[in-house]
């Protein structure tokens, strides 16, 4: 899902200075004990000041330590550029990334799920998870509309390229069952090749 991002779970990190004025007192201590935690949220939608946000989070806790970071996925799904980064940054740091499937896991939130092995994946137990091909709406002089054309279907083509990879099913599967809406809960998605296992605590992961 191609989105216009319109809503953000956290504050909107168009400068540094304004982003600490608007932090309350609460929230300090939370992002303390998180990065102690080496816990990292992705909730809401995908947008690039999201991926910005969760991009220095891995980058610095990857700096301090190789132990394995926890990620957290609830999504909707949103920009799949900005779902691009966050992926690929999974597998750019150093240290090992455990991802944790909760809420609903869907499009560029499932694409940032597969950045990491199966057996690194996890969800708990009521989570939902949706595959289907990207969208977004075109527009301006016919020449611009082609282009934009072209473009969504290599981009869906790419995706399910990842998610075959991902899951070791055929691209043809893959390619069928994103043609519309693909939900999945925790046992199907175990058997389809998406989720490793599923979890009731932190101790469950290991």
């Amino acid at each position: 899902m191609i989105t216009t991002p319109k809503t953000y779970w956290y504050t909107r990190m168009d400068d540094d200075e304004e982003a600490e004025k608007t932090k309350t007192p609460q929230s300090l201590p939370v992002d303390k004990h998180l990065f102690e935690a080496r816990n990292v949220l992705i909730t809401g939608t995908v947008t690039q000041e999201l991926a910005r946000d969760v991009t220095a989070r891995l980058l610095a806790l990857s700096h301090v330590s190789d132990a394995p970071i926890n990620v957290i996925v609830c999504s909707p799904g949103g920009h799949v550029e900005s779902g691009d980064m966050i992926h690929d940054m999974i597998k750019f740091v150093r240290a090992p990334v455990n991802m944790i499937g909760t809420g609903w896991v869907a499009s560029a939130g499932a694409l940032i799920y597969v950045s990491v092995p199966v057996e690194r994946r996890f969800c708990l137990a009521n989570t939902r998870f949706l595959l289907h091909q990207p969208s977004g709406g075109a527009g301006g002089p016919a020449t611009d509309i082609e282009i934009q054309a072209r473009e969504i279907i290599k981009m869906r083509d790419r995706l399910n390229h990842i998610f075959a990879a991902a899951t070791g099913q055929p691209f043809e599967r893959i390619e069928k069952d994103t043609d519309r809406d693909f939900w999945m809960g925790p046992e199907d998605a175990i058997a389809y090749g998406l989720v490793g296992k599923v979890i009731g605590s932190m101790a469950d992961i290991g």
